[in-house]
């Protein structure tokens, strides 16, 4: 393995990121952001395995630890607040890598969220990889929460069946259904029932975070590749989030968009299996893509 390890800047904090060189002359480069509270490696070392299957490819990878974690130096910040971060790694990804020109940000979870605020304000980005994007509101918990957990149990026979033979009292889980209900249709103030607001220059910046996603991917217009897991809370919030908001409309149909959904996974991905259909499902549509001035 030739990755070696470059410390670099923001400000007056120290950031570590690993380089995987790959192929000699790429002209295109994948960097890894990390999501939540993890450091450069991933959970279950998913980022680590990830790159170095790239870079055997002959792909760059980038991966760092973003302000606060792992390694670097710092505060602590959330995806919302880690533009300096991107922008400075992105730098440091295309001096480490000459004749790189052309870098893929791959985000999962609040990654994915950040890299939708950051990617269309530079134009050095020319694709994405959203990997179970972080889209949480109160309202859309509640949503999953219904689809994914509480409609399942109430059509489960053991659920009834622990029920008559008196396990626990199905009265506590239908108030908690009624209440979940209650919150999942809201009062459309908030969240990914609202109209998006279409006015505001900032409306990027203000409003529910749903909508700010989806106003960094109309702004930004390169190829998108969004992958979900089917086993995933987190998943199935972006999914219902995606398909139902006004903001999100027509948004994942859109040509430059391919989608893959992994039945069975968790959100980290946590077996083999998942990890390596992620990664191949990276290469391979990376290879799809056209460079920049080679249409």
């Amino acid at each position: 393995m030739s990755e070696r390890a470059v410390v670099f800047h923001v400000g007056e904090d120290e950031l570590l990121g690993i380089l995987h060189p790959g192929a000699e002359g790429a002209r295109r480069g994948v960097l890894i952001a990390v999501g939540g509270p993890q450091y450069r490696v991933g959970s279950h070392r998913q980022f680590l395995l990830l790159a170095r299957h790239l870079a055997a490819q002959g792909i760059p990878v980038f991966r760092f630890d973003f302000r606060g974690m792992g390694d670097s130096s710092g505060a602590q910040r959330t995806f919302h607040d880690v533009h300096d971060d991107l922008h400075a790694a992105v730098d440091t990804f295309a001096g480490e890598v000459p004749g790189m020109h052309e870098v893929t940000l791959w985000g999962l979870c609040g990654a994915a969220s950040a890299a939708l605020f950051y990617a269309w304000r530079d134009p050095r980005v020319t694709g994405l990889v959203l990997v179970n994007p972080w889209a949480r509101t109160e309202e859309g918990l509640a949503r999953a929460y219904l689809k994914t957990y509480y409609l399942q149990r109430l059509f489960s026979r053991d659920f009834w069946s622990g029920a008559f033979k008196g396990r626990f009292n199905p009265w506590v889980s239908l108030r908690s259904l009624g209440r979940m209900v209650g919150t999942a249709v809201g009062s459309g103030s908030g969240g990914a029932s609202g109209e998006p607001d279409n006015t505001s220059p900032d409306r990027i910046d203000k409003g529910p975070l749903p909508d700010r996603m989806a106003e960094g991917w109309r702004r930004f217009q390169g190829p998108v590749l969004v992958i979900l897991s089917g086993d995933d809370l987190t998943a199935a919030e972006f999914r219902d989030v995606a398909t139902n908001a006004p903001a999100w409309s027509g948004l994942l149909q859109e040509p430059r968009v391919t989608l893959r959904e992994l039945p069975g996974a968790n959100h980290t991905f946590s077996r083999r299996v998942w990890r390596d259909q992620v990664a191949l499902w990276t290469h391979d549509w990376l290879q799809t893509l056209p460079e920049r001035g080679r249409e």
